[in-house]
């Protein structure tokens, strides 16, 4: 219309009554609102010259999960509360400039990232399979952490999204051997698929040409509350053992009981109601970063862990066919990271829920092996299921 106006030579009462017809016509009438699509991409950045991409995932109940193929990182997280609003409740950032940013190279949390080749911690940045001895990154002291400099978390997944009755982003990498010190040629699967029943499942699976080690977990850092501590989310870990450490935060080898400890939470228990008592533990982790042996067969999908947060009334179930749970307190945030609107990440204000091997396994013959080999398939599944209460 505007073109049409602009078109036409007019003069004194005729234009003014052309508009005023043009401004007080009928709306044409509007097509009537479709569902969103459950599954959407756009333009996140670039990272090397290369185009990162966002996908977000809705399932039908409305809950959503927006998810890059850099690093495979969660970004945001979305799922109701007792009352049906619909808040995130993952920790992280609005931009990739955030995470590819020195200061959060600096601190590293690995917010909501995939991480490999080996989850958790390896004593002394090496270990020894097939009579061979293997060098690694050592990024976390003397020791190994999260697959090293490079891991898993900093590299650009190949992205394919799949459509069906559950929304779902298949991630593909291949990790070369040699790669951060680890043998073998890795070739990586994980898929995220927003399940119907409000959970955010991973089915990695990968093969190598070679011996090697892998332990494959996510590390989304959670607050179910949606801002603040998370001292009062009350936790239940299906666990009658954990595996103690040293100062370095390696096991010692020891499968100790928890029962009359800080660890025992077979019956829910708030995060902040033991975690400053005297225990050498608690120390060592500056709070909660240790691993629980899940009470369950294994290989079998089953319940981990389950934690509330009373306020909202949200629930957050783990589930998965790993024998152990890496539980961590968000004990290294220290207010130094800016994140989505602006939140300052302070002092325990998100936790990890790690489903995993034992940390070190590699170096400790008596844990169970992770160990893959050339004709094998590593596969593991981990579910993060929400609902209220």
């Amino acid at each position: 219309m505007r073109k049409t106006v602009a078109g036409m030579i007019v003069v004194g009462a005729l234009a003014g009554a052309f508009l005023l017809v043009s401004c007080t016509s009928t709306p044409e009438p509007q097509t009537p609102a479709q569902p969103m699509n459950p599954i959407t991409r756009e333009s996140f950045g670039t990272m090397e010259g290369a185009p990162v991409d966002l996908y977000t995932l809705r399932n039908a109940q409305g809950m959503e999960a927006r998810i890059t193929n850099y690093g495979g990182i969660v970004i945001s997280l979305k799922v109701p509360d007792r009352t049906g609003q619909f808040g995130d409740v993952v920790l992280g950032f609005d931009t990739l400039a955030d995470y590819l940013s020195p200061a959060y190279a600096k601190s590293n949390p690995y917010f909501g990232a995939l991480i490999g080749r080996y989850g958790n911690r390896i004593g002394g940045a090496r270990f020894r399979l097939a009579g061979q001895e293997y060098k690694l990154a050592a990024n976390n002291g003397p020791n190994h952490l999260h697959g090293g400099v490079k891991g898993y978390d900093k590299v650009l997944w190949e992205a394919r999204p799949r459509e069906g009755e559950e929304p779902a982003l298949e991630l593909h990498y291949l990790s070369k051997d040699g790669e951060e010190g680890y043998p073998g040629n890795l070739d990586i699967t994980a898929v995220y698929t927003l399940t119907r029943d409000n959970g955010l499942k991973v089915d990695f699976t990968a093969t190598t040409d070679k011996e090697t080690v892998v332990n494959l977990t996510p590390h989304s850092y959670f607050n179910l509350a949606g801002h603040g501590d998370i001292l009062g989310h009350e936790v239940m870990i299906r666990s009658a053992r954990t595996t103690p450490v040293d100062s370095g935060l390696i096991p010692t080898g020891e499968l100790r009981p928890v029962q009359g400890t800080p660890f025992d939470f077979n019956t829910p228990t708030a995060i902040g109601a033991r975690i400053e008592q005297n225990d050498q533990q608690l120390k060592f982790g500056k709070g909660y970063d240790h691993n629980w042996v899940i009470d369950k067969p294994a290989g079998e999908l089953g319940l981990m862990a389950r934690v509330q947060e009373p306020t909202t009334g949200r629930v957050l179930e783990v589930l998965s066919t790993e024998p152990a749970l890496q539980f961590y307190s968000g004990n290294f945030l220290d207010g130094t990271l800016k994140g989505k609107g602006g939140w300052v990440y302070q002092f325990r204000n998100g936790f990890c829920m790690e489903p995993q091997h034992y940390p070190d396994s590699p170096n400790k013959p008596e844990f169970p092996s992770t160990s893959l080999k050339p004709g094998e398939t590593y596969r593991n599944t981990i579910i993060y299921r929400f609902s209220t209460k």
